[in-house]
């Protein structure tokens, strides 16, 4: 996993429900620069990296098909809100 899949997933998800990268960021990692550090070339831990993909895999809409090149974690190891 790298920095660029956490970016094709969140990308994936703001364009079909049309919310910005900034407003994803504040959902899904409870800081609304996180995806825009990601883009400027900076990084992240495994663990958070691990925490977003996970609540992607939550809350990602059934009609949108995950991204086939990134693996899709099996599940929440703690309530996601």
């Amino acid at each position: 996993m790298t920095e660029q899949d956490i970016l094709n997933v969140a990308k994936a998800y703001s364009a079909h429900n049309s919310i910005s990268l900034g407003t994803l960021s504040l959902y899904a990692a409870d800081d609304g620069k996180f995806f825009g550090r990601l883009e400027a070339g900076k990084s992240c831990t495994l663990k958070r990296a691990n925490e977003i993909l996970r609540w992607f895999s939550v809350k990602w809409p059934p009609d949108l098909e995950w991204p086939s090149d990134i693996r899709r974690p099996d599940g929440p190891r703690k309530a996601v809100a």
